[in-house]
């Protein structure tokens, strides 16, 4: 209902769920998350252990992608943001769902606050992508926690950051007139061993789980040969190879000669002893750089081509002319530079969208 009693119109019906893994300066701890959960199966995995059971239920999973381009303006660029998925819902409900994930390696005692003002500055760019809308779309603030101070203690509601009256009774009666805000919380650091390598996931999201879990708590060498048996499950899956290269370089990049003796004898276990000396080698190193110079200029590439679809609805949106949702996901799915640039220049002077689009009714 409106404000008037009347019924709300809805949104479009596309459930976009965006993980967010946020850090100043990426460090091993940030880049190992990013690479872990920067895939939509394991990002799934995340997100199932973390969301209501309403939300999991509702999503569907086979849909999820990843997207690209960010949504937070310079203004808040604290941090990078880098990682964004879509997915549709059974029901085909109109719901318009996005799902912050924040790195977070220490206590922050103002991230309500913080996830708030990403909360807003979310709504208020989709609000400039939907002016005939009189909805929001529902957003989900979710934080990852492993850090070495312990489990997470800072207030998780923005009610609870202002100064209330004593009282209880007092409390609750200024509590409500303050903004109600929550964000959900996966703290790794309060979690037992047994719940996480139990957790739902492919092997490599669960060892993951673990290593991040233990990394800074003094036990993860103790700890690693116990999960031999889930490295090889890792290192049998498709990209297994990889995925190994992968965490021991992480394991290489962590301090402490016991982490990197434990990481030794699970890699020796593996492999051969030369191939394990070229994992923690050289051989390593080189393969881990080159993937990261891929990687980022991969990313660079799709961030342009999703600026300049951006660009496209932009115009279509100041000159008037109706952009259903299927057709906006077309635009900003497209991977091509040279149809992009085809749609941008029929857009500065279309009245219609079969005017810009190929293969649209006239």
């Amino acid at each position: 209902m409106d404000v008037h009693g009347q019924p709300a119109p809805r949104a479009a019906p596309l459930a976009r769920a965006m993980l967010w893994a946020p850090s100043t300066m990426p460090g091993p701890h940030d880049l190992f998350a990013r690479y872990t959960f920067g895939h939509p199966e394991r990002a799934a995995a995340e997100l199932r252990a973390v969301l209501p059971a309403h939300v999991v239920s509702d999503v569907d999973w086979s849909s999820l992608r990843r997207e690209h381009g960010s949504v937070v303006d310079p203004e808040l660029r604290e941090t990078e943001s880098d990682l964004l998925f879509t997915a549709r819902l059974h029901t085909g409900q109109p719901l318009l769902l996005y799902v912050l994930l924040e790195h977070q390696s220490t206590v922050d005692p103002w991230m309500a606050l913080r996830m708030l003002r990403y909360v807003v500055r979310q709504v208020e760019r989709w609000r400039q992508e939907h002016p005939k809308s009189e909805l929001l779309p529902l957003i989900i603030p979710l934080v990852m926690y492993h850090g070495a101070e312990g489990t997470w203690t800072a207030p998780r509601r923005v009610e609870d950051l202002f100064d209330m009256p004593e009282g209880q009774e007092k409390r609750e009666q200024w509590r409500a007139l303050v903004p109600r805000f929550e964000y959900l919380l996966d703290d790794l650091t309060a979690e037992r061993e047994e719940a996480l390598s139990a957790r739902p996931g492919p092997p490599l999201a669960r060892l993951a789980w673990l290593v991040l879990r233990y990394g800074r708590t003094g036990e993860l060498a103790r700890k690693l040969p116990d999960w031999v048996a889930l490295f090889a499950q890792m290192q049998a899956a498709p990209e297994g190879a990889e995925h190994l290269v992968v965490v021991i370089r992480y394991l290489q990049s962590t301090e402490g000669k016991a982490i990197h003796a434990a990481a030794r004898q699970v890699l020796h276990s593996l492999v051969d002893e030369q191939r394990a000396e070229e994992l923690m080698g050289t051989w390593a190193e080189e393969m881990i750089e080159e993937g990261v110079q891929k990687g980022l200029a991969m990313g660079r590439e799709e961030g342009r081509l999703q600026e300049r679809a951006g660009v496209v609805l932009r115009i279509l949106t100041k000159r008037g002319v109706q952009v259903d949702e299927a057709a906006r996901q077309r635009i900003l799915s497209c991977t091509d530079g040279a149809t992009l640039d085809r749609w941008f220049d029929r857009a500065l002077t279309a009245s219609a969208l079969s005017e810009v689009l190929d293969g649209l009714a006239q």
